[in-house]
């Protein structure tokens, strides 16, 4: 199971450039202003041999002077809950400011480890600037710069150093996991409970620690999977109920111990900016998907062109990704609930699925062949053979080409398109590698 690490601190220290430094990634914007984007926030980073999962929680900020402190105390206090650890940056520019003195009155009291970075620390002559963060109470400063990545090799070693060891869960191997995600107030709960609420006894649940998710086993009905589910281990007190990121940190956890993941969207409010965050989380996990359009009971008109228009909807905001199931149900009067387990079971075994070499050659190279890839500088592109790789978590398949380097994503993407047409992969994620014959 994946550690979590948090990046926290006041805006403008640089968590977005440390952010893009440790997952080797360029997609967040960076700039000087602070909550610049939102999708950016989460990300893998490997190092020396070991992953871990980062969250920036600098872009979850509302950007207003009279909430603006408060609403770092929040995010901070949330990443005190739900993170294994947390790198705390400051600015050795400015030195120590009263948010600073805020931030590190809060992580004191924690007992998850904490580091010490001070950021831009661009020469060795700032270096001697640290030594006033020692009054923050936190230990040694670490010298670092994002933007360099200068000392960020040292902070990662002191990361994997300090990182809690994760205990492995009792689990069965080869039973499938579903977790149950969305927002506040979309039905989790309700859903868990008209799944396993009134024959608790058959459910056996194995928690890890607070910062887990609780693994429920549903055996009954036929079926045999683990229910990852968050939804019980909240500290209410702690944390007001409608924060974004507050369910988006909770989401990460319950997807990344996930194999198919139940996205409930809330039929009286629609798709909202919210749900797209945990579908990306979802897709860049590479889990499976079924969505579930809860409390349906609640719509006035139900009519079949409705639920179209909504489902439409939804692919819409998806989009490139449609190929998965959308169930109308409502957890208050157990509509459909049944069909959700049906479905999430159906979409596991597309994740599982074997395709015959010889099979796949039959079917694609002729396709193949009528749509080539476009030929780019007057060189022809040609696909002369490709299989499925085995042993993955999702159905990868290679295609070997004479110049793989020239085949862009759309046509990669016609690829996929066509390997779903002729099998059927409904929820699953596929990957799709063009290599050098």
């Amino acid at each position: 199971m994946a550690n979590l690490v948090a990046i926290v601190g006041r805006p403008n220290v640089g968590k977005s450039t440390l952010f893009n430094r440790l997952t080797k990634s360029r997609q967040a914007i960076v700039s000087d202003e602070a909550g610049t984007t939102r999708d950016r926030q989460y990300g893998k980073c490997d190092w020396n041999g070991k992953e871990f999962s980062v969250v920036d929680t600098g872009g979850w900020v509302v950007n207003s002077d009279d909430i603006f402190e408060e609403e770092i105390r929040k995010q901070v206090l949330i990443a005190t809950e739900e993170a294994d650890l947390i790198i705390f940056l400051v600015d050795i520019m400015t030195g120590v400011t009263d948010l600073d003195m805020d931030v590190a009155n809060i992580l004191r009291r924690t007992k998850i480890p904490v580091i010490l970075a001070a950021n831009k620390t661009d020469n060795n002559t700032l270096i001697y600037n640290s030594a006033e963060f020692y009054s923050l109470g936190l230990g040694d400063p670490m010298c670092i710069s994002s933007a360099t990545g200068s000392g960020t090799g040292d902070l990662l070693d002191e990361v994997l150093k300090k990182m809690p060891e994760k205990g492995g869960e009792l689990l069965e191997d080869g039973i499938p996991r579903f977790a149950v995600v969305g927002r506040p107030n979309a039905g989790k709960s309700s859903i868990i409970n008209a799944f396993i609420g009134e024959d608790r006894n058959i459910v056996t649940e194995i928690a890890g620690t607070t910062r887990d998710s609780i693994y429920t086993r549903y055996d009954k009905f036929g079926f045999d999977f683990y229910l990852v589910d968050t939804a019980g281990i909240r500290r209410k007190n702690k944390v007001t109920e409608d924060l974004e990121f507050y369910s988006v940190m909770r989401s990460i956890r319950a997807i990344e111990n996930s194999d198919v993941c139940i996205l409930m969207i809330d039929a009286t409010r629609g798709i909202e900016a919210q749900d797209m965050n945990i579908f990306q989380l979802i897709q860049k996990n590479n889990k499976s998907l079924v969505v579930v359009v809860n409390k349906w009971d609640l719509v006035e008109n139900k009519d079949q062109k409705v639920m179209d228009t909504f489902e439409a909807a939804i692919r819409n905001r998806m989009a490139p990704f449609t190929d998965f199931p959308i169930i109308f149900a409502s957890a208050l009067t157990k509509q459909r609930i049944f069909r959700v387990l049906e479905t999430a079971k159906t979409v596991y075994q597309n994740r599982k699925i074997k395709i015959g070499t010889t099979k796949l050659n039959e079917m694609m190279l002729p396709l193949i062949e009528a749509y080539p890839p476009p030929s780019i500088k007057g060189k022809y592109i040609k696909i002369k053979y490709c299989s499925q790789l085995p042993n993955t978590q999702i159905p990868s398949f290679v295609f070997y080409a004479n110049l793989p380097q020239y085949i862009k994503e759309p046509y990669k993407r016609f690829l996929e398109n066509k390997i779903r047409a002729n099998w059927t992969l409904t929820g699953s994620p596929i990957n799709i590698f063009i290599r050098q014959k």
